[in-house]
């Protein structure tokens, strides 16, 4: 027999035959359903020998496993000089097969606004994984304020500082067969995953498999729906693999690397055949390494023989090695004005440069003027753009929002509520209940709060973990414990809240920050503040009056408060910085 050839062994056939009642087939009907001759259909049910693509293609669509309906004496000895030598040979043919469309289609990124696309070797930073996510530890509030970097009074602090070990992912990717990788928006993910397509492509990492790099998006639009096996085919002859066995022969020694990209951009509606055809390819092949990416909190679904890992956010060298490569070829200086501007005058734009998409953002702004603006505002505002919106946009990606009703101002609003709730209290941290809460009463404060609830029926939980998983602007940093991704944008959400009251309001919303002037804390939200309002002097007049009251008062407050006053005259009386990014 053939080593190309398998057949079904006695206790496999009467597998196959109880399957094909229980499908409600005869043999003709099978042979029609998978577009082949009566014949291979025959043969299989006999015990004979049959090609081996069409064997497992036959227990694929009986719901079996090939490899427990296949006769033991059928399977080809890989111990075998012969069959190894060919093995190695299939491999290398098909790598070189496949190589330029690897290259065209993972080695090449576009970067946001860039005018043009650029080679992914040219920009890419390795990066490094949590071994345990993050959003999974048993911790509570009082511990992670403990292992978050603070000065005095709270002025600068980290809330993404993680105390646990970051492993180079390459490295991680190689020691586990499995891997799902969680990450937040815009950390890295499908960079991450094509590099690794791109570096086995060129020899440089498992070379001894053939990389399968595959948009699950894409798979999942696929007309017919047809099984992941069949899509990978698909792809193999586009390239000139025009054997059917190959893909199979390949699968079935475990000489690929699977990589599976972007599971949370799936539909809902395609997302439970989705993960039935990557666990029934897993299940079927599992000498294969496989690699899936996901957004954290896109959904509850686990693969039980998966590793799960996190992607860590970028530290000071790897913020420094992206800008270097950034400003690669032009001035050299600006790199090293970059980095330590960002150390030294903008603490917050620091921030936000541990998130690569968000770093990208700032190197574009950059470019443009070498430097960063002096009224950050806007800045940030384009930030949260890139995250509420045009990042999914920019690739063509739908989420399944099940909170579609509340349009992004809603969002916007909903989020500056809890945000100038949360630092009023002093509060960095939160429980998942109390965030619950928030939205809960916010939906009902809304003019259509009855109707949109009655529309939305989905719970305050299901909105939490759409605007974490969407947008990435709050996070999980323990089980039941969130926080805003950054501190930035929980304080430029509480200036929003101020800025965005009604007429009516707007001087009890003053008042209500003015209480805080001497509070260190609340420095940059008072700036914000002061640079979002068409015209501050209202605001700054009631500064005035609550500096005169302060003055018979506790001596470091009153000076805590003056120095903020005096930085925010000066700070209005300055010419705007020039900020012309879109």
């Amino acid at each position: 027999m053939s080593r190309r050839s398998l057949q079904a062994s006695t206790e496999g056939i009467k597998k196959a035959q109880a399957a094909l009642i229980r499908n409600s087939l005869t043999q003709q009907a099978l042979a029609e359903e998978l577009s082949i001759s009566r014949q291979p259909v025959s043969k299989f049910f006999q015990g004979k020998a049959v090609d081996r693509y069409i064997f497992g293609t036959i227990c694929e669509k009986l719901g079996l496993e090939w490899d427990e309906i296949a006769s033991f004496c059928s399977l080809p000895d890989v111990d075998d000089a012969a069959s190894t030598s060919q093995i190695e040979s299939l491999v290398q043919k098909a790598r070189e097969k496949i190589h330029d469309s690897i290259q065209r289609r993972c080695g090449i990124i576009r970067v946001l606004d860039k005018e043009q696309p650029i080679s992914l070797d040219s920009i890419y930073i390795d990066i490094n994984i949590l071994e345990r996510v993050t959003g999974r530890r048993r911790l509570s509030i009082t511990e992670l304020l403990q292992t978050c970097c603070h000065t005095e009074n709270c002025e600068r602090i980290d809330l993404g500082n993680i105390d646990q070990e970051r492993v180079p992912a390459l490295e991680v990717v190689e020691r586990y067969n499995k891997l799902m990788i969680w990450g937040k928006p815009g950390s890295g993910k499908t960079t991450f995953l094509k590099w690794v397509a791109t570096q086995c492509n060129i020899g440089q990492f498992l070379c001894n498999t053939v990389p399968i790099f595959i948009t699950l998006k894409d798979f999942a639009q696929t007309r017919g729906q047809p099984s992941l096996s069949d899509y990978i085919t698909a792809q193999f002859e586009e390239c000139g693999v025009v054997e059917h066995q190959v893909v199979q022969t390949l699968l079935s020694q475990g000489r690929s690397l699977l990589l599976l990209d972007g599971l949370d951009e799936v539909k809902q509606a395609d997302l439970n055949w989705v993960l039935q055809e990557i666990r029934a390819v897993s299940t079927r092949f599992c000498a294969n390494s496989i690699v899936i990416t996901c957004r954290i909190a896109a959904l509850e679904y686990s693969f039980e023989e998966f590793t799960e890992v996190e992607v860590a956010d970028f530290d000071d060298q790897q913020i420094a090695n992206f800008v270097a490569k950034w400003f690669q070829g032009q001035d050299t200086v600006k790199a090293e004005r970059f980095v330590q501007k960002l150390q030294v005058q903008h603490q917050p734009l620091k921030e936000l440069a541990t998130n690569p998409l968000l770093l990208s953002l700032l190197c574009l702004v950059f470019e443009e003027k070498a430097d960063f603006p002096t009224h950050c505002s806007q800045l940030y505002k384009e930030g949260l753009d890139l995250l509420l919106k045009k990042w999914d946009a920019k690739r063509g990606i739908e989420r399944n929002q099940v909170y579609k009703q509340l349009f992004r101002q809603r969002k916007e609003d909903l989020l500056s509520q809890i945000a100038w709730t949360t630092f009023e209290r002093g509060e960095y941290f939160f429980k998942q209940n109390a965030f619950e809460q928030g939205i809960y009463h916010y939906i009902h404060t809304l003019p259509e709060g009855s109707t949109f609830l009655k529309t939305l029926q989905v719970d305050s939980e299901d909105i939490l973990k759409s605007i974490e998983a969407q947008h990435g602007l709050l996070v999980e940093r323990a089980r039941g414990v969130y926080s805003f991704s950054h501190i930035i944008f929980q304080k430029y959400f509480a200036a929003r809240k101020i800025v965005t009251s009604p007429p009516h309001h707007a001087e009890e919303a003053f008042k209500n920050l003015v209480c805080h002037m001497s509070e260190k804390c609340w420095r940059e939200v008072f700036l914000l503040v002061v640079e979002m309002l068409p015209n501050p002097d209202e605001l700054l007049q009631l500064m005035k009056r609550q500096l005169d009251s302060l003055l018979a008062g506790d001596e470091k407050e009153y000076e805590n408060a003056k120095k903020l006053l005096i930085a925010l005259q000066a700070f209005t009386s300055e010419a705007p910085h020039t900020y012309s990014h879109h």
